[in-house]
Formats: C-alpha cells, sequence, structure tokens
C-alpha cells in the first residue's frame, strides 16, 4: 500500500475482522428526526361541558366566584371544543383539584339506552345555547330526561306544550346572563323550581298535577343580571306517558 496506491476502503471505515455485522455500531447521523408530538386533543362532549357548567354553577353559589366570572366561564364552556380548553375553567376550583375532566366516553361498560314506547332508544341531553343571538326549540320534539338551556346576552324559548315526553322526570338546567330564557309547558305537567336569581329573576310558577303519570318538570340554573320564566299554559295538554 502506497500513496499512489491508497486502499479501497478508508482504514477508519474497514470493517472490524470477527465482528458480527448485526453488533456494528450504527450511523444514525443521517436519519430523519422527527419532532416529538403530544397526543391529539381529544374532543370535548356535551356531558363534558355539561359537568364543567354544573361546576360553575356550585361554585358561584358557594361564592367561589363571583357573577362576573361565572358569565365569562359558562360563555367560554359552550364555546369550547377540546377537553383542554375546559380543564383551566375549573384549575382553580376544588372540583377541578380532585379530578381533572375526563371524556365523557370512558372506557368501561356504558349502560344501555332504555326503548321508548316505539322502539326507539331514549333521546340524550339536548342543549339549545344562545350567544348574542336567539335559540327557540318548538313543535313536536322529543324530550329527554335532561336540557340545557343557556342564555349569554341572548334569548332561548323552550315551548314544550307540543313535545313527547319520553321520560316522566325531566330536569330543565337554565343559565340566563345578560339575557332571557323563556319555558313554556302543558298545563297537565307538574312544575317545580331549583333556581335563583343573581341581580335578575328566576320565575317558576310552581304547579303540582293531579295525574300521577304526568310528567315532572324541575327547572334549576341561575339567572345572572337576566331573567329565567316558566310556566304552564293554559289549554294546552299531553296525554297519559302510556300513550307516547
Amino acid at each position: 500500500m502506497t500513496a499512489e496506491n491508497p486502499p479501497a476502503v478508508p482504514l477508519e471505515k474497514a470493517p472490524l475482522d470477527g465482528v458480527p455485522l448485526d453488533k456494528l455500531p450504527l450511523d444514525t447521523s443521517a436519519a430523519p428526526q422527527q419532532a416529538a408530538a403530544g397526543p391529539p386533543a381529544v374532543r370535548a362532549s356535551d356531558a363534558d361541558r355539561d359537568r364543567i357548567a354544573d361546576i360553575l354553577r356550585e361554585a358561584l353559589a358557594e361564592g367561589r366566584i363571583d357573577a362576573e366570572e361565572h358569565a365569562e366561564r359558562i360563555d367560554a364552556v359552550y364555546r369550547a371544543k377540546t377537553l383542554a380548553e375546559l380543564e383551566p375553567l375549573i384549575g382553580d376550583l376544588p372540583a377541578g383539584q380532585r379530578q381533572p375532566p375526563a371524556p365523557a366516553s370512558g372506557h368501561g361498560p356504558r349502560p344501555a339506552a332504555r326503548p321508548s314506547g316505539h322502539g326507539l332508544q331514549m333521546s340524550g341531553p339536548k342543549n339549545v345555547v344562545a350567544v348574542l343571538s336567539g335559540a327557540s326549540r318548538q313543535g313536536r320534539w322529543r324530550v329527554g330526561g335532561k336540557i340545557n338551556a343557556v342564555a349569554v346576552c341572548g334569548g332561548v324559548e323552550l315551548d314544550l306544550t307540543e313535545a313527547i315526553f319520553e321520560q316522566q322526570h325531566v330536569v330543565i338546567n337554565a343559565t340566563a346572563i345578560c339575557g332571557g330564557i323563556e319555558i313554556k309547558l302543558p298545563e297537565n305537567v307538574t312544575l317545580r323550581s331549583a333556581g335563583s336569581g343573581v341581580m335578575g329573576g328566576f320565575e317558576v310558577k310552581e304547579t303540582e298535577s293531579t295525574e300521577p303519570t304526568a310528567p315532572v318538570i324541575t327547572v334549576q340554573g341561575v339567572a345572572i343580571w337576566g331573567g329565567v320564566d316558566a310556566r304552564t299554559v293554559g289549554g294546552r295538554r299531553i296525554r297519559d306517558l302510556r300513550d307516547e
């Protein structure tokens, strides 16, 4: 080996005698470097938003947050698209410290939906939200066990006088912030109130039906610089639940 005839393989790159190929060090300097990406954001469900809204409602009642903070956070709750957007809204509250928000659809078994009288699955919670706008539900629509009505600088109208009640007990969560929520019900239902007003009005004209199978409607929530009005409408009746 002379300067005129250099070796075919550079000395520093020459293979090691007696060393298996799979034991040789690998040169990974040319391998593409992939950026460490976190897991994709999990989309928030209606149940996730409802749970956060319930926590905020309790925090307002306990005096942990004031009416202005509650209004801002409720607005953010129903604008949130992912769980990561919901977590900071209760991060400074006891409920947020004990257990961070998790997807509503976990890996555990889910209870089967009960069929209605027509063999259809029961409806889930319904959300009617108005932010700087108006929203309404009326006519012949199916009502499950829970309705969430939120009015932020807007108005919501819920007309249940022609609705089909799939369950006897229905809870309406009404949150009015600088807005109004109007709820109309058939005259032969039981109507109960479990809400309060903070510099606003929460008016529910309670009634007790004489029919044992009539729907029992509980209107709960809060009105902050706004109003919630729930009442029955004379002349509008529903049939017995067994006929629906």
